[in-house]
C-alpha cells in the first residue's frame, strides 16, 4: 500500500539531493526514509532510483511517481488548510444548460454561485437536452438544467420552473380570427424542436398522445435558428411567451390562437445522487431560486 510518508519521503529526496538530508528535513533516521523507498518500490513495482548512478537520481518511471506524488500531497495540504479555517480551494462546476436558461436567468446563477463561492471555477456547457443527459450519465458532468423529459433512479431532479409556449408566425401569416384546431395548423409548414431538445420531445409525445401529426415540418434544435424562420415567415412555430415577448410588442411574431393549448413544459435541474455531494445538491437549490424564464439576459 503507498502512504503518504512514502510520497513524502521521495519528494524531499528529489528536492534535497540525498536521502540524508530528507532524513533530517523529516526529523527521523536515513535508514527509516531507505525503508519507505524500499515499501514504495514495492508496492508501485518499479524502481524509483538509478542505483548505477552516484547520487539520488530519480529513473524516469521514479519522475512521473514523483509527480503523481507531489499532487496528492498538495491535497492533503488543502485538506489541513481547511480544517485550520483557511481559504477553501477553488472548487470546479461543470454546468450544463440548454439555449432557454442560457438567454434568460443563466446570468442569475452564476453571481448566486460566485456570491456563495467566491473560489469556483464555472465552466458551462449549452447543448441540447439530451445530449446534456448523456453526459451526466456518464460523469462528465456536474448538473445540468433541462426539461424533465428524462428520469433515472441514479439521477436526482429538482422542478426548478415551468416554461409556457405558444404558437407563433409572422403577422397576416395565418388569416384566422377564432383558434385554430390542430386540423387547421397542419394546413401550415410547422416549425418543430428536434427530437434531441428536451422540449421537442416533450411535445412530441404529447402531440402523437393528442393524434396530431403534421404532414409538412421542418425541425431544428436550435431555439434562436427556430425564432428566424419564424420570423422570416417560413411556418408556425411554438415559442416560450414570456421570453421572447419583445418580439410580439416589435410585431415581428404574432400569437395564432390554438385550442387545445399547449401544457407548460417543466425544468428541472438534474445532478446524480450516487455521487453523494452537498455542493451538487446546493448548486440545483441555487438554480431553483435563480429561475426565471420571462425575461432575457437576467443579472
Amino acid at each position: 500500500m503507498i502512504t503518504l510518508k512514502q510520497l513524502e519521503a521521495l519528494n524531499w529526496i528529489a528536492q534535497l539531493g540525498t536521502f540524508e538530508r530528507a532524513a533530517a528535513k523529516l526529523n527521523t533516521t536515513q535508514s527509516a526514509i531507505s525503508k519507505r523507498i524500499q515499501e514504495l518500490e514495492a508496492s508501485a513495482s518499479v524502481p524509483l532510483f538509478d542505483r548505477n548512478q552516484r547520487g539520488a537520481r530519480l529513473t524516469e518511471k521514479g519522475e512521473l511517481i514523483l509527480a503523481l506524488g507531489r499532487q496528492m500531497l498538495a491535497l492533503q495540504d488543502q485538506i489541513l488548510e481547511l480544517k485550520d479555517g483557511k481559504q477553501i480551494p477553488a472548487r470546479r462546476l461543470r454546468l450544463g444548460v440548454t439555449e432557454l436558461s442560457a438567454l434568460t436567468w443563466l446570468p442569475r446563477l452564476v453571481s448566486a454561485l460566485r456570491e456563495a463561492y467566491p473560489t469556483v471555477t464555472i465552466v458551462p456547457e449549452v447543448e441540447r437536452s439530451s445530449d446534456l443527459y448523456d453526459r451526466l450519465a456518464e460523469d462528465t458532468i456536474d448538473v445540468i438544467v433541462i426539461p424533465e423529459a428524462f428520469s433515472h433512479p441514479e439521477i436526482t431532479s429538482v422542478r426548478v420552473g415551468d416554461v409556457q409556449n405558444v404558437w407563433t408566425a409572422r403577422p397576416g401569416l395565418v388569416k384566422a380570427r377564432r383558434s385554430l384546431g390542430f386540423d387547421q395548423l397542419a394546413e401550415h409548414t410547422i416549425l418543430t424542436q428536434g427530437a434531441r431538445s428536451g422540449s421537442g420531445m416533450f411535445y412530441g409525445k404529447w402531440l402523437k398522445a393528442n393524434g396530431v401529426v403534421f404532414q409538412r415540418a421542418i425541425s431544428s434544435d436550435s431555439l434562436m435558428a427556430l425564432v428566424g424562420l419564424a420570423v422570416a415567415g417560413l411556418g408556425v412555430c411554438y415559442l416560450p411567451r414570456q421570453c421572447f415577448r419583445p418580439l410580439f410588442d416589435s410585431k415581428k411574431l404574432s400569437i395564432v390562437p390554438v385550442k387545445p393549448a399547449l401544457p407548460a413544459v417543466p425544468y428541472a435541474a438534474m445532478y446524480r445522487n450516487d455521487r453523494p455531494s452537498a455542493f451538487t445538491a446546493a448548486v440545483a437549490e441555487l438554480a431553483r431560486k435563480a429561475c426565471d424564464f420571462s425575461r432575457q439576459l437576467q443579472a
